[in-house]
C-alpha cells in the first residue's frame, strides 16, 4: 500500500530552490534532508501544499508565488535613515544584515540596500519577498 503525505505527517524532504534564471538560492542536497510536520507552518505554505499527496521517493518541481512564500515586497518596510544614527567609523556595506530593536523591544533583521554619504537605506522585507520561487522537491520519507 502506498502512503501519501497529508497534513499532520512528519516528513523528510530534500529540495533545491531556484529563481527563473536558474540561480540557486538554497538547497538541502549537501546536508541531511529537512524534517517537519506538514501543516504546522514551519515552512512556507506553498512548499507544504506541494507535498500533500506525494508518496515516499516521489519528486516534483513546483513554482511558488510570493503570496504562498514570503509575501509581497512591501515598500513600507524600506526606510532611509541618516548616517548620523550609526556610530562614526562603522563600515556599512550593501548586502550586510543588521539586527535592530523596534520600539516595543522586538528584534528585526534588516538588509542594507543603499549607502550614500549622508543616508543608509534599510530593508526589513525577507530577502525572498516578492519573488516567484521554483523548488525541485523529493519526498524522502514519511516518518
Amino acid at each position: 500500500m502506498v502512503v501519501h503525505a497529508k497534513p499532520g505527517d512528519i516528513v523528510k524532504v530534500h529540495y533545491t530552490g531556484r529563481f527563473d534564471d536558474g540561480t540557486i538560492f538554497d538547497s538541502s542536497l549537501d546536508r541531511e534532508p529537512i524534517e517537519f510536520t506538514i501543516g504546522e507552518g514551519q515552512i512556507i505554505p506553498g512548499f507544504e501544499e506541494a507535498l500533500i499527496g506525494m508518496a515516499s521517493g516521489e519528486s516534483k518541481t513546483v513554482r511558488i508565488p510570493p503570496e504562498k512564500a514570503y509575501g509581497p515586497h512591501r515598500k513600507e518596510m524600506v526606510v532611509v535613515i541618516s548616517r548620523d544614527h550609526f556610530p562614526k567609523g562603522l563600515e556599512l556595506n550593501v548586502g550586510e544584515k543588521l539586527q535592530l530593536t523596534q520600539a516595543d523591544g522586538t528584534p528585526v533583521v534588516v538588509t542594507i540596500t543603499e549607502v550614500t554619504g549622508s543616508t543608509v537605506t534599510l530593508d526589513a522585507n525577507h530577502p525572498l519577498a516578492g519573488k516567484d520561487l521554483i523548488f525541485d522537491i523529493k519526498l524522502v520519507d514519511i516518518v
